[in-house]
């Protein structure tokens, strides 16, 4: 059985990482046998990042390369009904929401102040002592300085939240419904739902929450997403 490692669950979410989320939700979308080990620290985890996954001790970090590995070892390819030209779109939309969305998801929890108030006992507890408060102050340090040195961080609030509301506007031209592409489920669903369940379910407000709550397509589809995967 796959043993699945990522980080605890948050308000109801089976993971605030997008990136555990939408493995586990592809896990469910294929009817893969797996179980869920919590891990709190991503250090012990291979290339320091979660999730990764054991495989009767065969270890893979990544959601995408373990993605890749189950389709090949174990899943069926949730893929197969798309088009050439639908599966260039799948890649382009993955890479808008885990390499340019994702970043401005991060910077609304742990960057903005009153978000972070919320944040903080959530994710370190509400009992804190002087050691767990100065990790929790050292991974917040630490956040600014990798949004810094990816570039999105040097813009100001205003402007990262403009990016990301274009971001969402594009998904939301490109979503046919009532799944990204239609009536057949695909694996860009599981990073989509990922994205917005962790932009909508929180109690963490932002100008992507109000336009994703708005959305009337995206209310449906996270609906339907969670009614049918039990995620």
């Amino acid at each position: 059985m796959i043993t699945l490692y990522q980080y605890p669950p948050h308000w109801g979410l089976p993971n605030v990482s997008l990136f555990c989320m939408k493995l586990e939700c592809y896990l469910k979308m294929t009817g893969i046998a797996y179980q869920v080990k919590v891990l709190r620290d991503p250090r012990k985890a291979p290339k320091g990042k979660l999730p990764f996954i054991n495989d009767n001790g065969f270890i893979l970090a990544d959601s995408s390369l373990i993605i890749d590995y189950l389709q090949k070892k174990y899943a069926p390819n949730l893929d197969a009904h798309l088009s050439p030209l639908q599966q260039g779109m799948s890649l382009a939309m993955q890479r808008l929401i885990e390499e340019h969305l994702y970043w401005i998801l991060l910077y609304s929890r742990w960057c903005e102040d009153d978000n972070w108030l919320i944040c903080k006992p959530e994710f370190f507890g509400k009992k804190r002592g002087f050691f767990l408060n100065f990790i929790a102050e050292t991974v917040r340090k630490k956040q600014f300085k990798v949004l810094y040195a990816h570039g999105i961080g040097r813009h100001s609030s205003a402007d990262m939240y403009k990016f990301g509301v274009k971001d969402l506007e594009a998904l939301d031209i490109l979503f046919t419904g009532p799944f990204i592409f239609g009536e057949k489920p695909s694996t860009l669903d599981a990073s989509l739902y990922a994205l917005l369940a962790n932009i909508m379910v929180p109690p963490i407000p932002s100008p992507l929450q109000t336009y994703a709550k708005a959305n009337k397509k995206f209310v449906e589809y996270c609906d339907l997403m969670k009614n049918t995967y039990a995620i």
